[in-house]
C-alpha cells in the first residue's frame, strides 16, 4: 500500500512538471511544420533553378552546334565555289572546247560524291557535264541561269529542287561564263545533293529529334532536317521564320507551332563568313530536359521520405524534451541543495552550459546557476545572471575574453588562471583566481578573490623595477617593458624614440660636495625630466647620472626633437640643493625605432653612441644616431686597444723640447713630450692619442711610464757625463687626483738615482680645482722632495690669484695664445706684461710658450720674460740629439 502511494505521488509530481512545460512541448510540432513548409518551398525553388540551368545548357549546346554546322557549311560552299572557278578557268583556257568528261585527266580538284558539274552556253543549252546519261534540257529560264545572265560575277546559291539534268533532289550553284569582251557566254552549274550539307551530323550528334537548317540572306529556308528526314524549301521543317538577328545567337522555341513535328526545341544560329548563309541547329526539349525530370522525380520522392522522417523525429524530440524537462527539474533541485551548502563559503561558483551551432562549435554559454558570492565577485546579483547567456551579460572585450576561457576549458577539460577584473571591464575586486572544470557536459566555474596576494606581489615587482632614490623605473623595468613597447609600435606602424641622457657636470658635484648632494641633484633631475616629457612617455634611471626617456607613438622623428629641446630648456636654471646652487647640463643621444634598430639592446646601444657623440662635440645638446657614430666608436675602440698594446709593449718614446734663458741664450730646461712609435703608422703625435688616454683612464698608466722613461734618461745622461738640465714632465688632472703622485715621483727618482732638482712637474690649472687642502698637501710633498712645480698653459683654465699665491709654484708657463697676440695687438702686449709682473711678484719665473719669431722673442725680452720655448728655439728632439743641442744654446744673433 505504501509502495502504491509512493508511485502515485511520483506520477503526480511528473504530471505537474509536464504541465509546466506544455508550451515548450507544443513548440516542436509547430517548428516541424515550419521546417516542412520551408523545406518543400526550397525544394521546388531549387528544382526550378535546376530547370533553368538545364535549359540554358541546352541553348548553349545548340549555339555551339550551330557554330560547328556553320564551319562545315562554309567549308562546303568554299569547295563548291572552287570547283566552279576551276571549271570556268579550264573553259577559258581551252577557248570553249573544255570537256568535263576529261576532268580526271587534268590537275582538277578531286570530285566529291554527290557533286555534279555542267557547262551551259549563252542560250541555255548543255555543252558538257559530269552526269552520265544526261538528259538534254534547255535551262535558259531557270533561276540559276537568269541570275548569272543579268548580274555580276558572284556565286549563285539556289534552293533545293529536282535537278534538270540529274532528275534527283539537288541544290544548284552557278558561276558566270564571259567572252573576252565581257559579254555573257553561259554558266558553270554545280549541283549538290542535300545530304552532303548534313553529312557528319548524324543522330548521335544532334539526337533523335535534332534539327538542322540553312537560311539564305533573305532569312528563307534553303534546306532543313528533323532527325534523319530532309525537308525541301516548299515544305520546310521550320514552319515560321524566327527573329534571327546578329551574327550568332540562341533562343527557345517551345510552342508546338514552330516545327513540322510540333516538338519544342532550343535552337542556335551562326552566319557563315563570305556567303551570308545562316546555319541553324536545334536540340529537342524533351531530350534536353530528360535528366532534369529524372532528378525532379527523385528529389520529390526524397522530400516525401524526409517529411515522414521529420514527423517521426518530432515525436521523438517531444518525448525526449519531456524527459529532459524532468531531468532539468531534478538537476535544479540538486543545484539548489548544493548552493545552500556553499553560500557560507568565500568562493563563488557558476554552472555554465555550452550553446553549440550547427557545426558543433560552442558559440555561447548560458549561466544555469551560481551562488550569491559568485555573483558579488563579478558585480551582479544572482537573479541577474541565472538563465542568461554570456553574450547577453557582457559585450566587447569582456565577452570575448570570458568566451575564450570557457571554450578552452570545454576543449581541454579544465582551465586555471588569474584575471584582473578591471582589464576585462568588470567591477568588483582587483584580481580573482579562476578554476574551471568539465565534470560532464556543463562547466563548473570556481572564483576566489586574490586581490591582497596580488597587491603584495605587485609591490615586490614595483620595488624591483623602480629606482629607490628617484622612484623612477630602472634598467630592469626597461628590459621587461621596452620589448613590449617596440612590438606594439611595430603592429601600429608607429615610431619609438629613446633619448639617452647623461648629466654634464654632475661628477664634479658628487666629488666635491659629497654623495648626499649628488643624490639630491638626481632627485631634482628626475622631477625635471618628468615635467619636460609628455604624460604617456617614460623616464627611466639607467644608473649613476644616466637617464633614459622613452617616447611612444611618434609619427615623425621631429616629435622627439621637441621633447629633447624641452629637456635642455628644463636644465637651464641651476639646481638649488641644501649644499648650494649648482649648474648641471645634459647631453642627449636619440635613437629611433625601427630605423636605428629592431630590438631594445640595439636601440639602447645606438642612443648611447649618439650621446657619446654629443659629449665629444661640446656637450649640452642633442644628436640623432647615425651609422658614422657607430663606425667612429668602433674606430675609437680599435685605437684604445692599440694604445693598450702600446703601453704593454713599450711603444712610447720620449722627445724633448728645450727652454732657453732669454738673457743668456743658454738652455735652462727641457719639456718631455711623449710620442707613439706605431708599428704601421710611424711616429704618432700626442694630439692623436693623449685625449683618448684621458677619456679611457689610460693616462694614469701612460703618465707613470713617461716619468719612469724621463728618470731613466736623466740617469743615462748622467752616467755618460753629458750636460744635464732639469726636465719637466706633464701630469694630467686625472693622474694628479687619482694617484699618489708624490709617492710615485719619489719611488721613481730613488729607483733611478736621479737628483730631484733635475725633475720638474707641469700641472694645468684644472688640476688645482679639487679639494684645496688636499691639493696643497700633495704639492707641498712634491716640493719638499726638491722637485719644482710649473703652472702649464696659464690663462686657458680657471685659477684664482690667491690660489697661485697659496700653492707657491716655481714657474709660470704662459699659453701660446698670449704669445701669438704680441705681434698683433697692443692689448696682447699689455696683458702679457701684466702676467709677467704678477708672476715675478709671486716669486715665479715666466716661460713664454709657442715662440716662433725673432720679433716675439725681442718683445718678450723687453717685457723681462725669463725663458722662452717654441720652434724658434727648437722643435722637439729625440734623446740622442740632445747632448749636442745642450752645448749649443742660442746664437748671439738671436739675442
Amino acid at each position: 500500500m505504501s509502495w502504491f502511494a509512493s508511485n502515485r505521488q511520483q506520477a503526480l509530481h511528473e504530471l505537474s512538471v509536464l504541465k509546466g512545460n506544455v508550451r515548450f512541448l507544443l513548440l516542436w510540432p509547430l517548428l516541424a511544420l515550419l521546417i516542412g513548409v520551408l523545406g518543400w518551398t526550397l525544394l521546388f525553388a531549387n528544382l526550378e533553378k535546376e530547370k533553368r540551368a538545364a535549359e540554358a545548357t541546352a541553348m548553349q549546346e545548340a549555339e555551339v552546334l550551330s557554330r560547328a554546322y556553320a564551319t562545315h557549311l562554309h567549308s562546303t560552299l568554299q569547295a563548291i565555289d572552287q570547283i566552279a572557278l576551276y571549271v570556268r578557268h579550264g573553259w577559258q583556257t581551252a577557248n570553249g572546247r573544255y570537256r568535263l568528261e576529261d576532268m580526271h585527266a587534268h590537275a582538277a580538284p578531286p570530285m566529291i560524291s554527290g557533286f555534279y558539274v555542267a557547262l551551259i552556253d549563252a542560250d541555255g543549252e548543255l555543252i558538257t557535264s559530269t552526269v552520265p546519261d544526261i538528259r538534254r534540257v534547255n535551262v535558259a529560264g531557270k533561276p540559276y541561269f537568269a541570275a548569272q545572265a543579268r548580274s555580276a560575277d558572284e556565286l549563285y546559291i539556289g534552293y533545293a529542287r529536282t535537278g534538270d539534268f540529274t532528275g534527283q533532289l539537288v541544290v544548284p550553284f552557278s558561276r558566270r561564263l564571259s567572252h573576252p569582251d565581257g559579254s555573257f557566254a553561259g554558266i558553270v552549274l554545280v549541283s549538290v545533293v542535300p545530304e552532303h550539307f548534313i553529312s557528319g551530323f548524324d543522330e548521335a550528334t544532334i539526337g533523335e529529334h535534332g534539327f538542322l537548317g540553312i537560311l539564305g540572306m533573305d532569312r528563307r529556308a534553303r534546306l532543313s532536317r528533323l532527325g534523319i528526314q530532309v525537308y525541301r524549301p516548299e515544305a520546310p521543317a521550320l514552319l515560321k521564320q524566327p527573329a534571327v538577328t546578329g551574327e550568332a545567337g540562341r533562343m527557345a522555341l517551345v510552342t508546338p507551332d514552330w516545327f513540322a513535328d510540333r516538338r519544342p526545341r532550343y535552337i542556335g544560329w551562326k552566319t557563315t563568313a563570305d556567303y551570308g548563309m545562316i546555319s541553324l541547329a536545334g536540340i529537342d526539349q524533351e531530350a534536353a530536359l530528360a535528366p532534369y525530370r529524372e532528378q525532379r522525380r527523385t528529389a520529390i520522392e526524397y522530400g516525401v521520405l524526409a517529411s515522414f522522417g521529420l514527423v517521426v523525429l518530432t515525436l521523438l524530440v517531444m518525448f525526449f524534451s519531456w524527459r529532459l524537462a524532468w531531468r532539468k527539474h531534478q538537476f535544479e533541485t540538486m543545484q539548489a541543495t548544493y548552493r545552500t551548502a556553499t553560500e557560507s563559503s568565500d568562493e563563488g561558483f557558476f554552472i555554465a552550459s555550452p550553446i553549440y551551432d550547427g557545426s558543433g562549435r560552442a558559440t555561447d554559454f548560458r549561466v544555469t546557476d551560481c551562488n550569491q558570492r559568485g555573483a558579488e565577485l563579478v558585480g551582479y546579483r544572482r537573479h541577474e545572471l541565472v538563465g542568461r547567456t554570456i553574450s547577453a551579460i557582457y559585450h566587447g572585450q569582456t565577452a570575448e575574453l570570458t568566451m575564450k576561457m570557457l571554450r578552452r576549458a570545454l576543449r581541454d577539460g579544465s582551465y586555471e588562471g588569474e584575471t584582473e577584473l578591471a582589464s576585462i571591464g568588470l567591477p568588483g575586486p582587483g584580481w580573482i583566481h579562476i578554476r574551471i572544470s568539465r565534470p560532464d557536459h556543463d562547466l563548473a566555474v570556481m572564483l576566489r578573490d586574490i586581490s591582497e596576494a596580488k597587491a603584495h606581489v605587485s609591490e615586490l615587482e614595483r620595488r624591483g623595477n623602480h629606482d629607490a632614490l628617484t622612484s623612477l623605473p630602472n634598467r630592469h623595468w626597461v628590459q621587461q617593458h621596452l620589448p613590449e613597447i617596440l612590438s606594439s609600435a611595430a603592429v601600429q606602424r608607429m615610431q619609438v624614440a629613446l633619448l639617452f641622457i647623461d648629466l654634464d657636470g654632475f661628477k664634479i658635484i658628487n666629488d666635491t660636495m659629497g654623495h648626499e648632494a649628488g643624490d639630491e641633484v638626481l632627485r631634482h633631475v628626475g622631477r625635471r625630466l618628468k615635467l619636460a616629457i609628455r604624460p604617456h612617455d617614460h623616464v627611466v634611471r639607467i644608473g649613476g647620472d644616466e637617464f633614459l626617456v622613452i617616447l611612444e607613438s611618434l609619427h615623425a622623428a621631429e616629435d622627439s626633437v621637441h621633447v629633447a629641446r624641452r629637456i635642455l630648456e628644463a636644465f637651464g636654471p641651476a639646481f638649488r640643493i641644501t649644499a648650494g646652487t649648482h649648474q648641471v647640463g645634459t647631453s642627449i643621444g636619440i635613437s629611433l625605432f625601427p630605423q636605428d634598430g629592431q630590438d631594445a639592446n640595439t636601440l639602447l646601444k645606438n642612443a648611447d653612441i649618439a650621446m657619446y657623440s654629443v659629449k665629444t662635440d661640446g656637450k649640452h645638446s642633442y644628436c640623432f644616431f647615425h651609422q658614422s657614430f657607430h663606425d667612429a666608436l668602433q674606430e675609437r675602440h680599435r685605437k684604445e686597444a692599440e694604445l693598450r698594446q702600446a703601453l704593454e709593449h713599450d711603444q712610447l718614446v720620449m722627445y724633448y723640447q728645450p727652454r732657453v734663458d732669454v738673457a743668456t741664450g743658454a738652455t735652462s730646461s727641457m719639456e718631455a713630450l711623449v710620442r707613439w712609435a706605431h708599428p704601421t703608422r710611424g711616429i704618432v703625435e700626442p694630439n692623436d692619442f693623449i685625449p683618448l688616454a684621458e677619456e679611457t683612464g689610460l693616462i694614469v698608466r701612460l703618465g707613470e711610464l713617461v716619468i719612469d722613461k724621463v728618470c731613466a734618461q736623466l740617469a743615462f745622461w748622467s752616467r755618460q757625463g753629458d750636460p744635464l738640465v732639469p726636465v719637466s714632465v706633464n701630469v694630467s688632472p686625472r693622474q694628479f687626483t687619482q694617484t699618489d703622485i708624490a709617492r710615485m715621483l719619489g719611488d721613481c727618482l730613488q729607483r733611478h738615482q736621479v737628483d730631484p732638482a733635475l725633475l720638474e712637474v707641469e700641472l694645468t690649472e684644472s688640476s688645482m680645482s679639487g679639494d684645496g687642502d688636499e691639493v696643497a698637501r700633495t704639492l707641498s710633498a712634491i716640493q719638499r722632495m726638491g722637485v719644482k712645480l710649473l703652472v702649464d698653459d696659464f690663462g686657458t683654465g680657471y685659477s684664482s690669484l690667491s690660489q697661485l699665491q697659496r700653492l707657491d709654484f716655481d714657474v709660470l708657463k704662459v699659453d701660446r695664445a698670449f704669445t701669438a697676440q704680441l705681434e698683433k695687438t697692443r692689448e696682447g702686449t699689455v696683458l702679457f706684461s701684466a702676467i709677467i709682473t704678477m708672476a715675478h711678484g709671486l716669486g715665479m719665473r715666466v716661460v713664454a710658450e709657442g715662440v716662433e719669431t725673432l720679433e716675439q722673442m725681442r718683445a718678450l725680452k723687453a717685457l723681462r720674460c725669463d725663458e722662452i720655448q717654441g720652434f724658434l728655439v727648437s722643435r722637439p728632439l729625440p734623446a740622442a740629439d740632445l747632448p749636442s743641442r745642450l752645448r749649443q744654446g742660442l746664437v748671439p744673433s738671436m739675442l
